[in-house]
């Protein structure tokens, strides 16, 4: 897989220290990969990704990894803030109303697994801008394929099993924090995270089945 080089003054050192050691996935919401290139190394508007992937599967590095780049904003995972500092970025060119391109998947899948041995990274490492984020994003949406990941050992694994009988707010956050959801939200929010993530066809109120896919995913 070529990767092509297009830097982005968007970027800095990382914080305090610290090294990658999450993978955050993100759908570009414009209308052409190139559109996208040129947002992420404007510095006017102070975003990047490290990595952008286009629908015909051309990838293009624009922030070296071992520096922080402006993807994450406000956030939080598994108990960790500063996501920018913790993670590599990817972009997918995508406007969530559609399915990814085979030839994006593909490569993406390739990166991720250059990316989770070059950092020692496991699969549960692999996140949704959604889900360190779940009351103000909404990526990579209903229509990435987590399953694909999960089943080629790119994210973490769901659950099986049973939920609760008696499903309430406060048993199924404490689920969700133990899974990794530790953003302080609302319980909508939250639900929606999750859904988003593992039932993205599930609506209406809480039930055991939302438990589920949570029970392996840490």
């Amino acid at each position: 897989m070529q990767i092509h080089s297009h830097p982005s003054p968007n970027c800095g050192p990382r914080r305090d220290g610290l090294v990658p050691e999450l993978v955050v996935i993100h759908f570009t919401a414009m209308h052409s990969a190139d559109a996208a290139l040129e947002r992420l190394c404007d510095p006017q508007f102070e975003v990047s990704a490290h990595y952008l992937i286009a629908e015909d599967g051309t990838v293009t590095q624009l922030v070296p990894e071992h520096l922080r780049a402006w993807h994450a904003g406000a956030g939080h995972w598994a108990g960790r803030d500063d996501v920018n500092s913790r993670s590599i970025g990817i972009e997918l060119d995508n406007d969530g109303q559609r399915p990814f391109a085979e030839a994006q998947m593909q490569n993406l899948m390739i990166l991720l697994r250059d990316i989770l041995d070059r950092w020692s990274i496991p699969a549960q490492g692999v996140i949704g801008h959604s889900d360190m984020a779940p009351d103000r994003k909404f990526d990579p949406g209903p229509h990435f394929d987590w399953p694909r990941l999960e089943a080629a050992g790119l994210a973490a694994p769901r659950g099986t099993g049973s939920g609760p009988d008696d499903p309430t707010p406060e048993t199924f956050r404490a689920a969700a924090r133990a899974a990794g959801y530790t953003a302080d939200v609302t319980d909508d929010a939250l639900l929606n995270a999750v859904r988003l993530r593992y039932r993205p066809n599930a609506t209406g109120p809480l039930t055991p089945d939302d438990y589920i896919p949570l029970h392996l995913a840490r």
